[in-house]
């Protein structure tokens, strides 16, 4: 059964290329989701002033992957205790976010920020989100796959490889083959 997942992890380039390499999702789009200037562009989004956050809209097939499985990829594969920022990105556009799209997703994602809690996962709070879905707008053109296209650049080797690298590691049943 075909659903949509819609999360924020800093710069979606490198939540794109990891949730491009899971299995059972079919399709990653790249935007904004999460403000309330309707079809922002990139440079507005990232003025901070939309309220939008760069996002990827996943597209997965649910009897191959959950929405739980998910939530332990994304979860992994970004800092989600770091308000506002991942890494040397900082802003709001780069906060950490999952948008629901139903009550069932921002049940999963709730108990699943309580367990990582209760676990101590992470030495500092997380301050990842849970916020109802409501839009999502497609980025320009020129982000669309852009790890794949652009992986010998140096911030994709410095940011998103270690990224896709983990994918690859402690998720090993997740990845396509």
């Amino acid at each position: 059964m075909s659903e949509k997942a819609i999360f924020a992890g800093g710069c979606f380039w490198c939540t794109e290329a990891v949730f491009q390499r899971v299995k059972g999702v079919s399709k990653v789009r790249s935007g904004f989701s999460g403000g309330e200037v309707k079809n922002p562009a990139y440079k507005e989004v990232i003025t901070q002033r939309t309220g939008h956050a760069e996002t990827v809209e996943v597209t997965f097939d649910s009897e191959v992957i959950t929405f739980q499985n998910l939530l332990e990829v994304f979860f992994a594969t970004h800092d989600p205790t770091t308000l506002n920022r991942q890494g040397a990105d900082k802003g709001t556009h780069y906060r950490s976010a999952i948008f629901y799209t139903s009550d069932k997703q921002k049940e999963l994602a709730e108990n699943f920020i309580n367990v990582l809690t209760k676990q101590k996962v992470f030495d500092d709070p997380i301050v990842t989100e849970v916020t109802k879905f409501e839009n999502f707008y497609p980025a320009e053109d020129y982000h669309i796959n852009y790890f794949n296209l652009n992986g010998e650049q140096a911030f994709c080797q410095a940011v998103i490889n270690p990224k896709v690298n983990k994918l690859n590691t402690y998720f090993k049943e997740f990845v396509k083959e």
